[in-house]
């Protein structure tokens, strides 16, 4: 983890997954590194994003009072990209390019933003490379890489 890092929602989200421990060690990983380090960063996409699956779509939903500690302790302090028009111009362009979704291409915008070496997400093709930004999914383990590079 060199370099300034931008962590998807995915990541966030994997940490609060019990049903996979060695993924969820993984995303722990990642974002008490961001948070020791000061490397990692996010935006408020993506707080938004987790906020809603946290309140209704994770199996035991997290209480409002925990979503305010998390976001104050965690998401708050990772924090340093916030939509406006021109982020939005970026991802429309995105879009026609790399044909990736709205919300995809508003999370690979805000990492181009913040000027990021790595996005880490399990929701984006592993390695593709845009820009100076390198998109990866830190879940996959070393055979599952070689064979998605491979399969390019």
């Amino acid at each position: 983890m060199n370099g300034k890092y931008f962590i998807d929602t995915s990541i966030f989200i994997r940490t609060f997954d019990r049903s996979d421990k060695t993924r969820q060690d993984k995303a722990k990983e990642i974002v008490s590194h961001a948070l020791d380090n000061l490397t990692g960063i996010t935006s408020s996409q993506v707080i938004h994003e987790f906020l809603l699956a946290a309140t209704t779509l994770f199996k035991i939903p997290i209480s409002l009072a925990d979503c305010h500690k998390y976001m104050t302790f965690v998401l708050e302090p990772l924090c340093e990209v916030y939509a406006n028009i021109h982020l939005y111009h970026q991802s429309l362009e995105m879009m026609e390019r790399w044909k990736f979704s709205l919300v995809n291409s508003m999370i690979i915008s805000a990492a181009l933003k913040a000027e990021c070496n790595t996005l880490y997400t399990e929701d984006l093709p592993h390695f593709t490379k845009i820009q100076n930004l390198t998109i990866i999914n830190p879940f996959l383990t070393e055979h599952d890489r070689h064979m998605d590079y491979a399969g390019r």
